[in-house]
């Protein structure tokens, strides 16, 4: 009996050494785990976050010119609806829509058949006239015949020129000419066609000088004048140079603005009639201002900022370098005050010093503080005027 009491004592100390020794290895085991990675989440709390690649940017300081915008619609110097005078059928089109005709062209004709008719006739009782009124001059000079006889015969003379002239003109009216040298629009009206009096047959735009018409607030009315400079644009286009040439003597009552308009100096190939356009009148004053790239530019709902780039601080946690030898730095946020833009580039009035390096790519990943190194390699170049690109 004592011998099995001793036997079943030594199993349970040998079960409870075994379970001690495996819980004592399972937390041995833990123990070390979780030591390993405390060690290394102190060693990346003490090397930082990895930094991130960003652009840069240096704030320029810049002398502008002062500008007011607008927007405006382009006319012909000369536009006009070309139009028939008297009814008649359409028996020739001697344009083509599209192309350049020159003053005087004949463009339409009008059946006048009749006129011809009427016209010829009227010609043969002119030269009647004038061999009547010749002959009587001659038997005045003898007093073969009456003063009053000379007197009745001038008058028919008379009448007859007058009967041809107003008969050339309805024929003249027959045919319809171009005013001026100019680019037909498209054709209106077909052969055979019936036209009543005022009937459109084409548009006719003058080549060259166009007029570019626009309106400002009549604030800025003191700021204009006859020989302001501007620069007129369509969308996706250059900008073309031209000249405030008329003022508007009166104000809109209902928008409170002044109508102005520019004669071009250039871009007339171009800018046609209706067109739609931007314009940017050029006044004389010049501002001097700080600008960056508005890839800079950080909008948030609470403010405009930018990421200026500052040397890391010395004893700071994270890398000073990359392995491939690169700086270190750090982006601090900085708030600004935005002004106009021009091109790529926008005005900063406060808040950024000239001469002071920006984060120009890349900054919608930063946050204040933040690691950075700065590769310009694929940095796309910002320009005032930028070329418009494929669509």
């Amino acid at each position: 009996m004592t011998s099995h009491r001793s036997r079943r004592r030594r199993v349970v100390i040998t079960t409870a050494v075994g379970l001690f020794v495996i819980v004592g290895g399972l937390a041995g085991m833990k123990f070390w785990q979780i030591s390993t990675l405390v060690a290394v989440g102190k060693e990346r709390e003490k090397a930082g976050p990895p930094p991130e690649a960003v652009g840069s940017a240096v704030a320029e300081a810049r002398t502008w010119e002062v500008s007011l915008s607008a927007v405006g619609t382009v006319a012909g110097v000369e536009s006009v609806a070309v139009a028939n005078e008297v009814p008649g059928v359409v028996t020739q089109i001697r344009f083509v829509s599209g192309r350049v005709v020159q003053k005087g062209q004949v463009l339409v004709e009008l059946e006048s058949n009749v006129e011809r008719a009427q016209l010829a006739s009227s010609k043969a009782r002119l030269a009647l006239a004038r061999l009547t009124a010749e002959r009587s001059r001659k038997l005045i000079a003898t007093g073969a015949i009456a003063k009053a006889q000379l007197d009745a015969d001038e008058t028919s003379l008379a009448t007859a020129e007058t009967d041809v002239d107003a008969l050339q003109a309805q024929l003249d009216h027959k045919v319809v000419k171009a005013p001026f040298t100019g680019r037909a629009g498209i054709r209106a009206v077909n052969i055979g066609q019936y036209l009543s009096p005022g009937t459109t047959v084409t548009t006719l735009d003058s080549i060259g000088g166009v007029y570019v018409d626009f309106t400002l607030p009549q604030e800025q009315l003191g700021k204009v004048g006859a020989g302001t400079p501007v620069r007129v644009a369509v969308r996706g286009q250059r900008s073309y140079a031209g000249t405030i040439t008329a003022l508007d003597p009166t104000i809109d009552p209902a928008t409170r603005s002044i109508r102005l308009r520019a004669t071009m100096a250039e871009g007339g190939d171009v800018l046609r009639s209706g067109m739609f356009v931007t314009v940017t009148v050029v006044l004389p004053a010049k501002t001097n201002v700080v600008i960056l790239p508005q890839t800079a530019i950080v909008h948030a709902p609470f403010g405009d900022s930018v990421f200026l780039i500052e040397d890391k601080p010395a004893g700071s946690p994270g890398m000073t370098q990359t392995p491939d030898g690169k700086p270190v730095k750090i982006a601090r946020q900085q708030f600004v005050r935005l002004g106009p833009a021009r091109g790529d580039f926008v005005v900063i009035r406060e808040g950024v010093k000239p001469g002071q390096v920006v984060v120009s790519y890349g900054a919608f990943k930063l946050r204040n503080g933040a690691p950075i190194v700065v590769d310009n390699r694929v940095r796309p170049e910002p320009k005032l005027e930028p070329p418009p690109g494929n669509r």
